[in-house]
């Protein structure tokens, strides 16, 4: 029996015998902070892994000068930023390869549209009634 139509959320999964897409954990507030640097187009994130494969997420804080901060690179929780990148949050973009390390931008990965629902206008439900 072929689904037709179907958000793969909301679809019976007795029908297919397969249960849909698992949704995302939520984020702790670190997780949560990693991605709003990552999402920021004005902050871009780099990974750099080294030989060995010892791997450490960074970006470039800017200088503030209200508060006479930043100017200084920032390293990332490397723990965090794995856990968000196995489950699909971020992506690494195309390496740049050195003798000693690989380095990769780290982007947000983009979130799929959430369910479709059918939006009737007032003027549509008039014409129903």
């Amino acid at each position: 029996m072929p689904l037709t139509v179907v958000h793969a959320q909301t679809a019976d999964t007795r029908a297919t015998g397969r249960r849909g897409p698992r949704p995302c954990a939520p984020l702790g507030p670190a997780g949560a902070d990693i991605l709003r640097i990552v999402a920021d187009a004005r902050t871009p994130v780099f990974v750099t892994v080294r030989e060995g494969g010892g791997r450490r997420y960074s970006y470039w804080r800017p200088l503030d000068s209200a508060t006479g901060r930043g100017g200084c690179y920032v390293a990332l929780p490397t723990a965090e930023c794995d856990r968000l990148h196995a489950a699909g949050r971020i992506t690494l973009g195309e390496p740049l390869t050195d003798p000693a390390r690989t380095t990769y931008r780290v982007t947000a990965a983009r979130t799929s549209a959430g369910p479709v629902r059918a939006v009737r206008s007032l003027r549509d439900r008039a014409h129903a009634a």
